[in-house]
């Protein structure tokens, strides 16, 4: 009696059993799907990235981001692609000096900036000369991947040596171009000083106009001041409401010091005042960083946050030109003062993408 009794409850509990797991089933397999799929997403990202370059600026076109900087100089450019602006395909060389009608150049490739204007991929860039001094020239292309060719090389020549350049479209569709005037020949009470100039640009960027425009030169005391060699430079200008940002790296590019700051203006062409904050990035030993610089600025996916690209020492015990690419978030306080959330060496939120939630 006892034994048929438990085979009728343990009959009864098998059914139920059994009518739950049909039930249960398809929700498991769904939640596991969606968590397999979450799963799959990157969370995070950790500075440095994987890219080995110097002078980093990025492009972004629609949901496409384009990497340039100094790579091969001896030879040119190379170009990588991202979706997401942490992980980086190598996509081949985008400007070679080898190329038809890019045989201007000879050496010191150095430091390309591209931008989108008028439907063609414009990049400045510097390199160095038959004559032997750095000069900056423009090339163009139908595709952010090139191949760049040379249409004015020089862009101009002013006597000097001069880098970095820097195009700055306003938004009523003027072009600057901001350059270094390079400290290797520019001695200012017997002191070698890199300094940035601005000159508007005609519509089809082969002119400039007006005569050159002091923007910025060493000024504060993290610029080494005392120093024989003194460095302002790499140029990049953003615009916040009314105010123009323009962000440039000081002291020597191989010197743990190399740091980042900025100055702002109302005007394009100036006066720019200096931030009494800087530098805004700089080493931190401590966890590994070395030699901040050289930056652009671009948005995140879905454009909801600023991020700076920026490149750092390679190896921190032994700073020089081996340098790989960082970003970092970077923000415009209520105040208007741009703060860095960096230098970072830890696990941080991947840019925001909402589209892909």
């Amino acid at each position: 009696m006892i034994l048929k009794n438990w085979n009728s409850l343990l009959e009864k509990n098998m059914r139920k059993i059994l009518f739950t797991a049909i039930i249960l089933l398809p929700i498991l397999t769904f939640g596991h799907e969606n968590f397999a799929h979450c799963s799959d997403v990157q969370q995070t990202y950790t500075n440095p990235l994987k890219v080995m370059i110097g002078d980093p600026d990025v492009l972004k076109i629609e949901n496409k981001y384009y990497l340039y900087g100094t790579s091969i100089p001896g030879v040119g450019f190379k170009t990588w692609e991202s979706d997401d602006l942490v992980n980086w395909e190598e996509k081949g060389i985008a400007f070679s000096k080898f190329a038809e009608g890019n045989q201007w150049g000879k050496k010191d490739f150095w430091a390309p900036e591209v931008i989108y204007y008028q439907d063609k991929y414009y990049m400045v860039y510097s390199a160095r000369a038959s004559d032997g001094r750095l000069k900056i020239a423009l090339a163009v292309s139908d595709s952010p991947l090139g191949l760049f060719v040379n249409i004015k090389a020089p862009l101009f020549d002013n006597g000097f040596s001069n880098i970095d350049g820097h195009i700055f479209v306003d938004k009523n569709g003027t072009p600057y171009l901001f350059y270094v005037r390079d400290c290797s020949e520019n001695i200012i009470d017997a002191k070698h000083v890199s300094q940035i100039y601005v000159q508007e640009m005609s519509k089809d960027l082969l002119n400039l106009k007006g005569e050159p425009i002091l923007a910025i030169q060493p000024s504060q005391n993290w610029e080494g001041l005392e120093d024989d060699w003194q460095w302002n430079e790499g140029p990049f200008v953003i615009q916040n409401e009314s105010i123009y940002y323009l962000l440039y790296s000081a002291n020597y590019f191989g010197s743990p010091d190399y740091a980042i700051g900025y100055a702002t203006s109302s005007s394009p062409l100036g006066p720019w005042t200096k931030h009494e904050g800087n530098p805004i990035l700089s080493k931190d030993l401590s966890i590994g960083v070395s030699g901040p610089g050289h930056c652009s600025i671009t948005e995140s996916p879905d454009g909801s946050e600023l991020f700076i690209v920026y490149h750092t020492h390679t190896f921190p015990s032994s700073p020089g030109g081996n340098r790989i690419l960082n970003i970092d978030r970077i923000y415009f306080d209520e105040e208007g003062h741009l703060k860095i959330i960096g230098p970072t060496r830890t696990p941080q939120p991947m840019p925001s993408n909402k589209k892909q939630r």
